[in-house]
């Protein structure tokens, strides 16, 4: 190993890749290009479990679930990883760890099934930002569904609207492809980011729709960016309350701006305590 990369090797370790240090975007991430499209401004904020822990305390949050990032290189996942299990065993009644992986990545599945099996309660946020997986979608996400069958892990996809502007992290994303993916993982508990990209739509359009989204969930990341107020009440009417999940996308958001819009669409109380922790406590048994 040349020693820029033993130095990058070491930096990576001994830093939490969480920690908004400006040297550590540039140095050791810079051939992360998704990466580098979402978080190169310094204005993209990253969190330590500890920032973590003191942002869920102000803002009166009582757990919530971390998420890492889909990286391209296996020593950063397995770094991040340590990083979670390591705060999910410290803070268990605040923390809940999800891995992330990149699907295309040989190593994907090893790396699931190893942290399912050290106790990850989920998969994701899955995300390919900058590849076009078309009708790959299936093959490329099977070995990874299978995995989340087996130990009845829930399995968290980035999906959002192919229609519309374009912006920093929209991926070139089929939702016929995301359709027909869990329709041939039945057992497979799915949970589609970003109310899955105006899917839930499609359980008035599409007869068998309801029997397909029996196990899916649909979570609110990045509302306010994306959907009038209004997406709250009508997705829970089209899908049921049951399965609408709080995703906060933070710290892009805070949680005030998704408590504002869920008042603004006028749900009933019911719904929102559904919304805001019933449903993932149900969910995960937690």
């Amino acid at each position: 190993m040349k020693k820029r990369e033993r130095e990058r090797e070491k930096g990576l370790l001994e830093h939490d890749p969480g920690r908004p240090y400006p040297h550590l975007r540039e140095e050791f991430y810079s051939d992360e290009p998704a990466f580098r499209l979402l978080y190169d401004s310094p204005k993209a904020k990253l969190l330590s479990p500890e920032e973590m822990l003191k942002a869920l305390d102000e803002a009166e949050v009582e757990a919530a679930v971390v998420l890492g990032f889909p990286w391209r290189q296996e020593r950063l996942w397995r770094r991040q990883h340590e990083i979670i299990l390591e705060a999910v065993r410290r803070w268990p009644r605040r923390l809940i760890g999800f891995c992330a992986v990149h699907p295309l990545e040989p190593g994907a599945p090893r790396e699931v099934e190893r942290c399912l099996a050290a106790g990850f309660r989920g998969v994701g946020e899955l995300a390919w930002y900058l590849e076009d997986l078309g009708g790959d979608l299936m093959h490329v996400l099977a070995p990874i569904a299978e995995l989340c069958q087996h130990y009845r892990a829930p399995l968290l996809l980035h999906v959002n609207d192919p229609l519309g502007p374009s912006y920093p992290g929209k991926a070139a994303i089929s939702l016929s492809e995301i359709y027909n993916t869990i329709r041939a993982f039945p057992e497979v508990t799915w949970i589609l980011a970003h109310w899955g990209g105006g899917l839930p739509f499609y359980a008035l359009m599409k007869k068998e729709a309801p029997e397909v989204f029996r196990r899916v969930y649909f979570d609110t990341a990045a509302s306010p960016y994306l959907y009038r107020p209004e997406i709250y009440r009508l997705a829970a009417e089209m899908v049921g309350p049951e399965k609408v999940l709080f995703g906060s996308d933070y710290p892009l958001l805070p949680v005030s701006r998704y408590l504002k819009e869920m008042e603004e669409a006028g749900l009933p109380e019911e719904w929102r305590e559904m919304i805001l922790g019933k449903n993932l406590v149900g969910l995960l048994g937690c």
